[in-house]
């Protein structure tokens, strides 16, 4: 077996773990203490004030829960598939990112609502001039926009390497 192979796939599963523990341990607190309208001014913008999403990414699609609960179970089995066969640092932090992010808003939809799939995404951190989010849409963004400059800088990394054609 390959060490290196082994550490990062352990890792990916720490990473992924913190992402959904941050995230949902945050929920909680919000939840608990962003009642009746309450909001926290912390700098400049940045607020935190309660919200529930029942649809996906900047409250589009609103009432899809079910549906974008089942995409997103998909998605965190093709993740975890995904994050396992990562070889490099980058894939592998990227996949764990989205991978925790996409459970911690999974969980959410499961747990949070009258019936299976049928949870809202509870949102907190308020910049007002950005929509609504938490920590598991973090990971998702952070996670993605690695897998994009990674995927961007691939091809000048191999082709500045090679031998011309």
């Amino acid at each position: 077996m390959d060490l290196v192979a082994d550490r990062r796939r352990w890792s990916t599963l720490w990473l992924s773990a913190l992402v959904v523990l941050a995230d949902q341990v945050t929920k909680h607190w919000a939840v608990n203490h962003l009642v009746d309208g309450k909001t926290i001014d912390l700098v400049w913008t940045l607020r935190f004030k309660l919200g529930f999403n029942s649809g996906m990414a900047f409250s589009q699609a609103d009432g899809l829960g079910p549906v974008i609960g089942v995409v997103a179970l998909v998605a965190i089995v093709v993740l975890a598939y995904v994050a396992r066969q990562a070889d490099t640092r980058s894939g592998s932090f990227a996949a764990a990112a989205i991978l925790g992010g996409a459970a911690g808003n999974v969980i959410d939809r499961l747990f949070r609502g009258d019936g299976w799939l049928h949870g809202s995404v509870v949102d907190f951190i308020d910049l007002q001039w950005w929509p609504v989010f938490n920590i598991a849409d973090m990971g998702i963004t952070i996670g993605g926009a690695i897998l994009v400059i990674g995927a961007w800088r691939a091809p000048r990394e191999s082709t500045s390497g090679g031998a011309p054609a």
